[in-house]
C-alpha cells in the first residue's frame, strides 16, 4: 500500500489529468465594429498559463504567387521586432517577462503566436499590439533577413531529402502554388522588396481574415476586453477571397537529379481524391496507417525493409488538407536497390488498392487509432489545435468521437470497397536524387 503522501499525490495527478480530459475548447464571437471575428476558447485553470494565436486563414503560402517566398520572409520580419526598438530590445523585453512572441506560417495560415504566464499577459498583449502597429519596416532589417535565409537555401542544396522532397512537388503540383517551396528560391528571395512584404501583411493579417484561437486561466469576457483594442489595429478588407482547391497531377512523372549522395533519396506521390468534410475520411485514415503511416506495422515498411531489406526507412501517409488531398512517401535506399525499391512501390500500392487490407490489419488499426485517442487531448495546445481545424474546416465540434465511432464499427468489406474506389492512388510520380 502506498504511503498516505503518495497517495494524495497520486490523486491529484489523476484529478488533473482527468479534468484535462474533460475540458474542452468552444466556439465564440468578438464583434469589431460590423467584422465577427470567430474566437476558439478554453478556459483553463490548471495552470496559471495563457495562450492567443491569431490565425489568419487562406494567407500563408498560397499567396506566394510569383514571388516565392513572400510568406516566409514577411513572418521572418514580424519576428524583428518593431520599427522603433529594432529586434534586439524587443526581443529583451519578451525574455524579461518570460514570453513568447513569434511568427510562422503554413500553406493555407498564417500564425502569430504569443503565450506566457498568466501574470506576464498584459505585457504580452501589449508588445503585441506594438508589433502590428509598427513592424520593423526598415531596409537594413530585410537585408539581414535575406542574407541569413540565402544562406539557409545554399545549405539546403546539399539536403538531399529537402531538394528530392521539393521535387516531388514540382511535378506532383505543377501550376500550383504547391510546386514552389516555402522557403522560395535564391533567386525570388533576392527579388522580394520591403514594399512587398509591406503589402503583404497589410492585405493577407485582416480582421476578416481572422481566426483567433485562445486559451489558459482566463475567462472569455476577460479575454475580450483585452484583446478587442489588438483587433482593432488590423486592417479591414471589402471582401474575403475564398480558399482554392487543387489537385495532384494524374499524370505518372518521374524525376531525377544527381548528387553526391552515398545513397538514393526516393519520393512519391499521387493523386487521392477526398475530401475534408467527406463522410468517409476516417477510412482514409485507417487506409493509410495500414499502408504506411504505422512504422514497422505498415505495408510499405514490413515489405520493403523487414523482408526485403531494400531501404533504411520506407513510410506513406494519406495527406487531407482544405485545399488539397494526396498520397505521398518516402524511401531511402542502397544506390544499388533505388530501382528495385522503385517498382516494389508501385506493385505494393496496386496490390493493396486491389486487395485491400486485412482483417489483422484492420484490428491493428483500430487498436491504436482507439487506444491512442486520450494522448492526442492532453494538453490544452492540443484541444485548441484540434478544435480550430474542425472549425477551420467546417466540420462539427465533436467530431473526433463521430470518427470514432466509425472507425470502430467499420468492417473490413467497407475498408477495401473503400480502398478500391480510390485507383487514382495508382498513379504514381517519382522524384530521385542520388549519385
Amino acid at each position: 500500500m502506498l504511503p498516505l503522501k503518495k497517495n494524495i499525490v497520486l490523486t491529484l495527478l489523476i484529478l488533473i489529468f482527468t479534468q484535462g480530459l474533460l475540458m474542452s475548447a468552444t466556439i465564440k464571437h468578438i464583434k469589431i465594429d460590423n467584422t465577427n471575428i470567430p474566437v476558439v476558447f478554453e478556459h483553463n485553470t490548471i495552470f496559471p498559463t495563457f495562450n492567443l494565436q491569431l490565425v489568419f486563414k487562406n494567407a500563408g503560402y498560397i499567396q506566394d504567387n510569383n514571388q516565392s517566398g513572400l510568406a516566409t520572409l514577411s513572418a521572418k520580419l514580424l519576428n524583428e521586432g518593431t520599427k522603433k526598438l529594432g529586434s534586439v530590445q524587443f526581443a529583451q523585453k519578451l525574455e524579461n517577462k518570460a514570453i513568447d512572441l513569434s511568427v510562422s506560417h503554413g500553406f493555407e495560415t498564417f500564425v502569430i503566436e504569443l503565450s506566457s504566464l498568466k501574470s506576464e499577459y498584459e505585457e504580452g498583449l501589449k508588445l503585441l499590439k506594438q508589433l502590428l502597429k509598427d513592424p520593423n519596416y526598415k531596409e537594413k532589417t530585410l537585408q539581414k533577413i535575406k542574407t541569413t535565409h540565402v544562406g539557409l537555401l545554399k545549405r539546403k542544396e546539399n539536403d538531399f531529402d529537402y531538394v528530392a522532397k521539393t521535387n516531388l512537388n514540382t511535378i506532383l503540383f505543377e501550376n500550383t502554388p504547391l510546386q514552389t517551396p516555402s522557403a522560395g528560391t535564391i533567386d525570388s528571395i533576392e527579388a522580394i522588396g520591403l514594399k512587398d512584404i509591406e503589402t503583404f501583411i497589410k492585405t493577407q493579417l485582416t480582421q476578416e481574415n481572422l481566426i483567433v484561437v485562445a486559451g489558459g486561466d482566463i475567462d472569455f469576457k476577460h479575454l475580450s476586453k483585452k484583446i478587442e483594442p489588438i483587433l482593432e489595429v488590423l486592417p479591414k478588407t471589402t471582401s474575403i477571397e475564398s480558399i482554392k482547391a487543387f489537385e495532384a497531377s494524374p499524370k505518372e512523372h518521374f524525376k531525377e537529379e544527381i548528387k553526391p549522395s552515398e545513397q538514393a533519396y526516393i519520393y512519391f506521390g499521387s493523386p487521392f481524391k477526398i475530401d475534408a468534410k467527406d463522410d468517409n475520411t476516417h477510412m482514409a485514415k485507417v487506409a493509410s496507417f495500414i499502408l504506411g503511416g504505422s512504422g514497422f506495422g505498415s505495408r510499405l515498411m514490413e515489405e520493403i525493409r523487414v523482408k526485403r531489406g531494400l531501404a533504411y526507412s520506407a513510410y506513406g501517409y494519406i495527406s487531407i488538407n482544405k485545399s488539397h488531398s494526396y498520397f505521398t512517401g518516402y524511401l531511402q535506399t542502397k544506390l544499388e536497390s533505388a530501382k528495385e525499391a522503385q517498382a516494389l512501390v508501385k506493385e505494393l500500392i496496386s496490390t493493396f488498392v486491389q486487395k485491400g487490407g486485412t482483417q489483422k490489419e484492420l484490428d491493428s488499426a483500430k487498436k491504436f487509432l482507439l487506444g491512442s485517442e486520450p494522448l492526442r487531448t492532453e494538453t490544452l495546445s492540443q484541444r485548441l489545435n484540434r478544435a480550430f481545424t474542425y472549425y477551420y474546416r467546417g466540420l462539427e465540434p465533436n467530431f473526433a468521437q463521430i470518427e470514432l465511432d466509425k472507425i470502430q464499427a467499420l468492417s473490413l468489406d467497407e475498408l477495401n470497397a473503400f480502398i478500391k474506389s480510390h485507383q487514382e492512388i495508382e498513379k504514381l510520380s517519382f522524384s530521385i536524387v542520388r549519385k
